[in-house]
């Protein structure tokens, strides 16, 4: 068999398998943000989600990249208190992970391809977008694929795949659209084990101005919408440049779950609070777990 199809085929198998983890895994961050001070163990963690120790153990390795003790203790340590919890700062988070733990953060390298002022205003019209669906670590992921790149990315649970495509539709309602899932699986791989994405923006220049900040943003880092906008030499139009934020269209791979409130606190998010949550959490696991020795 050939080394990148079976590569591919490898992390396909494990994007399922988080996929398949995500619902979990979003119920036992929402339950430590509550319940950390107490330093429960993985036998209570495993009661809570309604699941064998050995099973859920298992489970949580795979999702969060260190083992569910491991986890814990860095929250008792304060490490992430502030992501999990209600409130509080997420800058100074640490997360103690050692050696052992298994996973880190591949390196993804984005690759801005320039559109035409009149191509970026277009709305896509005309363009053949290439949709489809993919596992990934936080649900189901949906992509729309222009020739040019990236336009696209977002995350549903079960059921929600016509609402996702029907977001995605409004922002391009000119374009055309051709399903390909193979194609999308493909990409996901590349966003999520390493690889090279381009992307192409669609927006007013202003919003891709701001979309390009937040590519500054690194893994395991946060900043503020006021942040954004003194980046961007507008440091009075942190309304304006919340919008932004709020309407860029590929997620993820542009970071806005990575920009708090004026208070540093988790704000909304478009795919839901509890995935950004979910994303933050994940990020600063792998950020930490490839520098700490």
């Amino acid at each position: 068999m050939d080394a990148n199809l079976k590569k591919r085929g490898l992390v396909s198998q494990v994007l399922r398998k988080g996929s398949k983890d995500y619902a979990l895994m979003t119920q036992i961050l929402a339950y430590l943000g509550e319940r950390w001070q107490d330093h429960p163990d993985y036998k209570m963690l495993a009661k809570q989600a309604g699941l064998s120790p050995a099973h859920f153990h298992k489970i949580f390795t795979r999702w969060a990249g260190v083992s569910p003790k491991r986890y814990v203790n860095a929250l008792a340590h304060n490490a992430a208190k502030e992501i999990l919890g209600a409130g509080g700062t997420i800058e100074d988070a640490t997360y103690e992970v050692g050696k052992s733990a298994p996973s880190r953060l591949h390196d993804l390298f984005v690759r801005f391809e320039a559109l035409s002022p009149g191509e970026a205003k277009s709305r896509a019209a005309g363009v053949n977008m290439v949709w489809g669906v993919a596992d990934c670590p936080f649900g189901k992921a949906m992509a729309l694929i222009s020739p040019r790149g990236l336009s696209a990315y977002g995350f549903f649970d079960e059921g929600g795949e016509q609402d996702t495509f029907v977001d995605f539709y409004n922002r391009y309602p000119d374009a055309n659209y051709i399903r390909d899932d193979e194609k999308v699986r493909a990409l996901t791989a590349a966003i999520f084990a390493g690889g090279v994405v381009p992307i192409a923006l669609y927006g007013t220049e202003f919003q891709i101005q701001v979309w390009q900040a937040l590519l500054r943003v690194g893994s395991g880092q946060t900043v503020r919408y006021m942040d954004v906008a003194k980046s961007i030499n507008r440091p009075r139009a942190v309304r304006a440049v919340g919008a932004a934020i709020g309407a860029n269209p590929i997620s993820w791979v542009i970071p806005c779950h990575r920009i708090l409130g004026a208070d540093r606190r988790l704000t909304g998010y478009h795919w839901g609070v509890e995935r950004k949550r979910a994303m933050l959490a994940f990020e600063n696991i792998r950020a930490n777990n490839s520098v700490l020795k």
